[in-house]
């Protein structure tokens, strides 16, 4: 049982271990590197937006297709 328990444990501070490593959140005070940063937030919103945009006019043409297709389902059934 405490070799089980120490196995546990061993692996989980080895798990921790590899996650604290792989943080990626660094601080600077570099205006340059704050400007980067921001330019590549400003550019990446944009690429946002104009994937929003396209995305969202192609739904509205699914879904009115979807109305026509029931349109005509409807119509068949009132002429039997």
């Amino acid at each position: 049982m405490k070799k089980a328990s120490l196995t546990v444990l061993v692996s989980l501070s080895v798990l921790t271990g590899a996650a604290y490593a792989q943080g990626g959140v660094t601080q600077s005070t570099d205006p340059a590197k704050a400007a980067d940063v921001e330019n590549r937030a400003q550019a990446l919103q944009a690429q946002q937006e104009s994937r929003a945009q396209p995305a969202s006019q192609a739904t509205h043409h699914k879904s009115m297709h979807h109305n026509k297709k029931g349109t005509k389902e409807g119509g068949a059934s009132q002429g039997e």
